[in-house]
Parts: C-alpha cells; structure tokens; sequence
C-alpha cells in the first residue's frame, strides 16, 4: 500500500508560481515512478509530469513543458511539482500517482495508487 498527501494548491493569478508537495508512505518511496495529473471541472483526468524512482528522467506534458518543473527528494518521500507563469488554463485539481513500475507513463492506468487532489485555480 502507498499512501499519498498533496499540498499547495491554492488561488493565484496569471504569471504567477505554485509549488505542489506530495508525501508518499508505505512502501519505499525510492523503489516506485511518481507522476502528476490535472482534472479540470468536466474534463478527463489528464496527465502533467512523471520522474522515475531515482529521479534522474523526467517526462512532461507539451501543454506545461517548459512551464513545470517535477522532482522527487527520495530522503523526505516527498515529489513536487514546481508550476511557473501559471495560465487561466491550468486550473484543475492535481493530483499524484505513484507507479510501483521504475518506468514513466503518461497512462493513468499505470499508476496503482492516487492521492486526494490539491485545487490549483488561476486567474487572469
């Protein structure tokens, strides 16, 4: 079992930063792909980021790369998601996923375990 904790979201305006956190416990946090999604009121749950267990390969969304940034701390179980010059457009609730694979995915269905969501709304 993985257990997952967003932080961070929050309101904030267009241009602005926002950094994501995301505690994860349970298994070893260093031994699984992590990931980013976004849902937006009426849309699917999309995906943003994903890094592999060491941290060492990212993969991003081409509507955020650039943008966004994700990294992991394997010594706090914590990956975040750092999201600079913020558009309207990215308001949604994010949420993390771990992926007990070592591979990165853009398929929610590869990631086993979802934590509750942070909203992030952006406004112009």
């Amino acid at each position: 079992q993985v257990q997952l904790v967003e932080s961070g979201g929050g309101l904030v305006q267009a241009g602005d930063s926002l950094r994501l956190s995301c505690a994860a416990s349970g298994r070893p946090f260093s031994n699984y792909a992590m990931g980013w999604f976004r849902q937006a009121p009426g849309k699917e749950r999309d995906f943003v980021a994903s890094i592999t267990p060491s941290g060492g390969s990212t993969y991003y969304a081409d509507l955020v790369k650039g943008r966004f940034t994700i990294s992991r701390d394997n010594a706090k179980n914590t990956v975040y998601l750092q999201m600079n010059s913020l558009k309207p457009e990215d308001t949604a609730v994010y949420y993390c996923a771990a992926n007990l694979g070592s591979y990165l995915s853009t398929f929610r269905s590869a990631y086993e375990y979802w934590g509750q969501g942070t909203q992030v709304t952006v406004s112009s």
